[in-house]
């Protein structure tokens, strides 16, 4: 009887505590979460079931990654110091951003990072066309190699790439490899991991739950796929390193995806972002540009390295998508494998294509998950009434984050459409701007076209009549998608 009392009173203090948690992290949830109908739905849940919804708030709920924010600010400065020492080689190369033109300088005062001219940036289609270029361009590595990927396998294509690895570490090559450890939960443990270790790469992971106040934060992700080779050569875009990516998996079939190869002082971009998130997990410091490198005029496209993360004060890639649809005059053409957006992008891709725009979205017929490909019906019959042109790729999975505006500015990165890339990951977008690419890239999209169907609300309304509130539902978790 006495235990029976005991275990009374303790469940009654569980819960007493359980409740006040619940209190201080709905008065949290109240002052931080960024949407209104976010901080509604945590507000009821922590209050009417705190047992369940506390341990779930602690991670997914907070909107910032405490201590990176520090970290970036204290990388900036020292590069900035390294640019200084560096400007006579770049400076010439540095497009000018004012008031008068408002889409750099918005962009500019969202990244800190300058529009880079005298650059070249090359469109790869496609796993063999990107890793047939990446591994021709590792093996030219004479001083350091930046490797940051999203997902690392321990398959034909993760061995192929780390035996350049081992070999140019083995040859005094600096080599610096960067996974996140929830894409690749169990590298460390393959062999290899360990065989880069023991050839003298270095290998880390970003460790998002590394601090105090962070140790719950699973929620974040480094979605980011970085690769620099001597500070002249980089590659940005949608490919993972792993078989899946050369479409060898046979349970997912085809893989449709871009990368960009970028070559010149746009390089330098691409580099701080390696380099801040190299220090957030090492607590070390990269040395990322060379005093004295001939950087020369690679090319007439003017190049805008995007990073973007959970730490900074706004929504960065949230915001740049907004940017760049407000901007659009003849044409906004997307490609995304998930296409969750807020409220403000949808409005957005309405207004545009209300005042004439060519608005294309596509996305995958065959999405990898049943919530996403539910939410993203939901927003495509938010789309349809206003003219926007919804297509779904057949070709395969399309995992591609391309986006065309008008004739002369295309982006190639990491960042889907979708609240999670806006709000929750890190992420890195290429903004190119000119003609030749912008019409490479429209080329590949049309390609891309005629392999998709067109979506209409007849299409929608023949759904079966458990379909909307299937949708609705998916759309309650589009904030986490």
């Amino acid at each position: 009887m006495l235990e029976l009392e005991m275990y009374a009173e303790i469940v009654a203090v569980a819960v007493v505590l359980f409740y006040i948690l619940g209190i201080v992290s709905a008065i949290d949830s109240i002052i931080n979460v960024r949407t209104a109908q976010g901080a509604i739905a945590w507000t009821i849940s922590l209050l009417t079931v705190p047992y369940i919804a506390v341990p779930c708030y602690l991670v997914f709920g907070r909107k910032k990654f405490d201590g990176y924010l520090e970290e970036r600010k204290e990388i900036e400065e020292e590069t900035r110091e390294l640019l200084r020492q560096t400007s006579s080689e770049v400076a010439k190369y540095l497009v000018a951003t004012s008031p008068t033109a408002p889409m750099y300088h918005a962009l500019f005062q969202l990244t800190g990072i300058p529009a880079a001219g005298g650059s070249h940036a090359e469109l790869l289609v496609d796993g063999h066309a990107t890793f047939e270029s990446i591994l021709q361009g590792l093996t030219t590595a004479e001083d350091y190699i930046l490797l940051e990927s999203y997902i690392i396998r321990d398959d034909g294509l993760g061995r192929r790439v780390g035996r350049i690895l081992a070999d140019k570490a083995r040859h005094g090559v600096k080599v610096h490899l960067l996974y996140d450890e929830i894409g690749s939960r169990n590298f460390h443990r393959t062999g290899l991991c360990k065989q880069l270790s023991m050839s003298g790469v270095e290998v880390a992971a970003f460790n998002t739950t590394q601090g105090r106040r962070n140790r719950f934060q699973l929620n974040f992700r480094n979605h980011r796929k970085i690769i620099v080779v001597d500070g002249k050569t980089a590659w940005v875009g949608g490919h993972n390193i792993g078989d899946e990516y050369l479409g060898l998996n046979k349970r997912i079939g085809p893989w449709r995806d871009t990368h960009i190869c970028l070559r010149g002082t746009a390089v330098l971009g691409v580099e701080l972002a390696f380099a801040t998130d190299w220090r957030w997990a090492t607590r070390s410091v990269l040395r990322i540009t060379q005093p004295g490198l001939d950087y020369g005029d690679h090319g007439d496209d003017n190049v805008l390295v995007f990073p973007s993360d959970p730490a900074s004060i706004l929504e960065q890639a949230g915001l740049m998508f907004l940017q760049l649809i407000v901007a659009a005059r003849e044409r906004i053409w997307i490609a995304s494998p998930y296409f969750v957006p807020d409220r403000s992008i949808i409005s957005a891709l309405q207004l545009a294509a209300l005042r004439g725009v060519d608005v294309r979205v596509m996305i995958p017929d065959r999405p990898d998950g049943p919530v996403v490909g539910m939410a993203n019906w939901s927003f495509t019959r938010d789309l349809l009434p206003a003219g926007v042109n919804v297509y779904r790729y057949q070709g395969g999975f399309m995992h591609q984050k391309v986006l065309l505006l008008d004739n002369y500015l295309a982006g190639v990165g990491t960042a889907n459409f979708d609240n999670r890339s806006f709000r929750l990951n890190f992420e890195i977008t290429v903004l190119v701007e000119g003609e030749r690419f912008a019409a490479e890239v429209a080329a590949m999209l049309e390609r891309d076209l005629l392999r998709s169907r067109g979506v209409t609300m007849e299409d929608i309304e023949a759904k079966p009549f458990w379909f909307p509130l299937a949708m609705g539902a998916a759309r309650l978790f589009s904030p986490v998608l």
